[in-house]
């Protein structure tokens, strides 16, 4: 059974920084490309963040320059590093896999549809 575990989230000041870990299990990871998305309180769920299976990244320009996507395939994980956290950042994330090698899978905009197996989500809080 595919699942996908965050894990990572919390509370911190604003400039701060947080790493969000998604472990996968049932699965291994190689030919899957995952996403972060994020919702906060009474909006959208929204994409942040995409990782191919090759490593081609894509980023919300919201998060551009702050957020960076990885994975290690040996530990069947994939990691979003959040620095210089502002308070507009505060969302539950949530990390999304789908099974396709094509290295433009994550080009064009977020679709949730696209992203077949979903985690329960990690909390990030950031307030001063």
């Amino acid at each position: 059974q595919l699942q996908l575990v965050e894990s990572g989230g919390g509370p911190v000041q604003p400039g701060e920084s947080l790493r969000l870990s998604c472990a996968a299990s049932g699965f291994t990871l190689d030919y899957y490309a995952i996403a972060w998305f994020r919702q906060a309180p009474g909006k959208e769920r929204e994409g942040v963040s995409c990782i191919s299976s090759s490593g081609n990244t894509k980023y919300a320009d919201s998060v551009k320059g702050r957020f960076t996507v990885s994975r290690d395939n040996a530990k069947n994980t994939v990691y979003l590093r959040m620095d210089s956290l502002k308070p507009e950042d505060t969302a539950l994330y949530y990390c999304a896999a789908v099974r396709n090698p094509h290295p433009r899978i994550c080009m064009g905009a977020f679709d949730k549809g696209r992203f077949d197996s979903w985690g329960q989500g990690t909390q990030v809080t950031v307030s001063s």
